[in-house]
């Protein structure tokens, strides 16, 4: 959390990873900084990060630099997991499951986006649960931890503590609903209304 009292939110960036899993839950975010009443409880804050600060370039191409690396952005409230084809690195990295493991120890809600789920589940930290993440990839992450409850139906998947988002767009539906959640679906409906996003049903 920020030191300042804030709901401090990270989001996870790296190398070729999804352009709008990270972007998409940002602007959401962002907006509701701008929306958030000081009276409604503590001001978000949302940031992006890197494991070493420098910056990275996204899967179709985006450079993206963070503002933080992931030893100076502090305690987080939110972790945003985005996924992407970068994930593939991060599965099979022990080092980094494991930084996993100890910031999800002290971080109050962890949330993915995609195949950012297949990381989490990696990591042991979807064990037991319901969860999601894209449709293409519903077989691979019950291959990674066949005791994870797949959810092949819901945009996303809130289990308290952990929340899960399907394909791509899909981490904007949760970053709305996190909104919600942390502070209310009034504010969560001005940050939709501000960013004009209003979708058909997925097909």
């Amino acid at each position: 959390m920020s030191t300042d009292g804030g709901l401090h939110i990270g989001i996870l960036v790296f190398d070729d990873a999804e352009e709008l899993d990270v972007v998409g839950p940002f602007e959401v975010l962002a907006a509701w900084e701008q929306h958030s009443s000081s009276e409604s409880g503590p001001k978000p804050h949302v940031s992006t990060f890197s494991r070493d600060g420098d910056g990275v370039r996204l899967a179709k191409g985006l450079r993206l630099v963070p503002a933080h690396s992931a030893d100076d952005v502090g305690p987080l409230h939110v972790l945003v997991y985005p996924g992407g084809w970068g994930t593939r690195a991060m599965i099979a990295d022990p080092t980094h499951l494991e930084w996993l493991r100890q910031v999800r120890v002290q971080t109050p809600v962890l949330a993915s986006v995609c195949t950012g789920a297949l990381v989490l589940a990696a990591a042991g930290l979807l064990a037991g649960r319901p969860a999601t993440t894209h449709r293409d990839h519903y077989d691979e992450l019950a291959e990674i931890d066949p005791s994870v409850v797949v959810d092949t139906e819901a945009r996303f998947v809130d289990d308290g503590d952990v929340v899960t988002a399907a394909g791509v767009s899909a981490g904007i539906d949760m970053a709305l609903h996190l909104v919600a959640r942390l502070e209310s679906p009034e504010v969560a409906r001005a940050v939709r209304r501000g960013i004009q996003y209003d979708p058909a049903p997925p097909v």
